[in-house]
This record gives C-alpha cells, structure tokens and sequence, in this order.
C-alpha cells in the first residue's frame, strides 16, 4: 500500500515544467481493480504531502483526527474532525499545519465506476463542494463502510472487485444525502473561492516580470489547474485571465517606455518578448500607437528610473 501514489518523476507520467506534480494511481498487478484503501499511514507518506499536487483518480477521505488545513483548489477547509472530503482527478490540493491528519482513504479511478457510471456525475457535485462535516450518527456510517472497503481490499476474497464497487457506490450515494452544517456554509463564504482566486492572481501579475507568464504557469504557481483559474478569474471579473495578462503586459510596457531610456528592444524583453517586430504590432494593435510614438507623447527624460548600460 505504500506505494499506492507515487511521486512526481514515475516513468509514464511526464509533467511540463512548472507544472504541478501528478500523481496516479498504482495497483500490486494487472489483473487488479484500480481501486485502493487503507489509513493514511498504509498509504504512504504521499497521502499527506503538504505540496500542491494532482491526481489521475478520485480521492474519498475520511477524516476522523487532527488539525490544520486542507487546501483543494485554493480553498482553504480547516480540518475540524470528523469530517469526510472528495478530491477530484486534476483538482489540485494539499494539506498545511496542524497534526495529522488521520483517518482511511479510498482511491479508484473513473474505469472503476463503470458498474456504477451515473456515480461520476454525483463525485463531480460532492467533488465542487469538496468538504463536509460529519454528525456522530454520519460519522458512523461513513466510518463502517469506510472500514469495509479497507477489509475487502486487503482480503482479496472471491468476488471481491464487485463487493467493493458495490459498497463503494452505496458510499457515494450517502455522502449525496450528507446535510449541509452552518459551518461549511460559514467556511465557504469566508473563503470566497472565485474571489480569492481572481485577487491571488491579479496580484501575481502586477510582479515585475509576470505579465510574460502564460494561464498555465500562472495557474501552476498559484496551485490550480488552468481550467479553475478561468472559472473563477470569470466569476470574479467577468473576464478570462489571458485577457487580464494581456492588459497586464500592454501596462508593464507602457511604464518601461514611458518612464525609463531602455530601448524598445529592452522594453519587448522585460515584457517577454523575444521579437522587437512582434512586440511593436502587439502594442499597436492593443493601444492604437507605436512604441516610438507613444514614448514620444508621454516620456518624462527627468524622471527616468533606469539607463541603459553604457556602449562599449
């Protein structure tokens, strides 16, 4: 079990640099269901890796000890037990301070659920709202099918790739009907998912030099997938993020030029330009004037900030 999720760098998984690390999912042999169960410490040191990371298969965690923080998305849920989350494949998450947690995991991938596909549209729902408190009475039936779950896959008894996506679907059926507490609705207006993420991300582009990077590294930085930061940079602004780099690139040039005596070969370098020519049809295209024209019309020589070095 504790090679059940391996780490960035397994052969067959290749990762674009910069890009948040992915993990999968490893069965004992190839006749085994792409299933998994166990503690946190059955499944290794991974299951509380406390960098932001990806899977390629769904996570069920049932939480039934410790403190600090679990993160999904940039979301942040303090870990106040008992509590059950479901972490999607590609949702990026990792848990932060605190002690613990412990609890039992169940791991499988979408060819799991193929008794069972109208499942994959309930784990998407649960998956959105990702966190949920449990009462005693919750807390009991989560835990005994958890544990069932755990005893099936380590006993490999005849049939027992149907029982456990039978108990897995029954568990998936319950945690639908878990009721929403007060406090998870508390958490989630503090956290204010959308708008969290559009401000981590336009503060991220107003640093010297970023108006360069693309969505995905953007995204990759902040700890989301690329799809989550153009939902919620949408939500919060009405806009998709490449179009707020953009407009963050077109600003950072307007200040180099307006502001500084480096030349337009510089300026189209600090904004992550490798191509003069293509930097000056950029700029004309967004602003409607050249880089000449528009240092012309709004340089001020005196209160230049940098000077470019010296000819040799």
């Amino acid at each position: 079990m504790r090679g059940t999720t391996v780490p960035p760098g397994t052969p067959g998984l290749p990762t674009a640099s910069g890009d948040v690390p992915l993990h999968r999912l490893e069965v004992a042999g190839p006749g085994d269901p792409p299933f998994a169960a166990g503690s946190f410490e059955a499944v290794g040191p991974l299951s509380r890796w406390g960098r932001p990371h990806r899977h390629t298969f769904y996570e069920i965690i049932h939480v039934s000890s410790g403190s600090g923080t679990h993160v999904v998305d940039l979301a942040r849920w303090p870990v106040r037990p008992p509590r059950l989350a479901v972490v999607l494949p590609g949702q990026v998450h990792h848990w932060e301070g605190g002690r613990g947690p412990e609890g039992t995991l169940a791991l499988f991938t979408d060819d799991f659920l193929v008794d069972h596909p109208g499942d994959r549209e309930v784990l998407r729902r649960l998956g959105e709202r990702g966190w949920f408190a449990l009462d005693a009475e919750h807390d009991r039936s989560v835990g005994r099918l958890m544990a069932e779950l755990v005893a099936e896959h380590r006993q490999r008894a005849p049939g027992h790739e149907s029982v456990l996506r039978s108990l897995l679907h029954v568990l998936v059926v319950r945690a639908a009907r878990l009721p929403r507490h007060a406090g998870d609705d508390r958490d989630a207006r503090v956290l204010g998912r959308p708008a969290a993420v559009s401000e981590e991300f336009t503060r991220l582009i107003a640093r010297p030099g970023a108006a360069g990077w693309t969505v995905r590294e953007c995204a990759s930085r902040l700890g989301v997938t690329p799809g989550y930061l153009t939902q919620a940079v949408r939500a919060a602004t009405g806009r998709p993020p490449g179009r707020l780099l953009i407009e963050a690139r077109v600003y950072q040039a307007q200040q180099l030029l307006a502001h500084t005596r480096l030349s337009v070969r510089q300026v189209a370098a600090r904004t992550g330009f490798t191509d003069p020519a293509y930097f000056s049809r950029f700029f004309r295209r967004e602003t409607g004037s050249s880089p000449g024209d528009f240092r012309k019309h709004h340089s001020h020589r005196d209160q230049s900030l940098e000077v470019p070095p010296a000819r040799p």
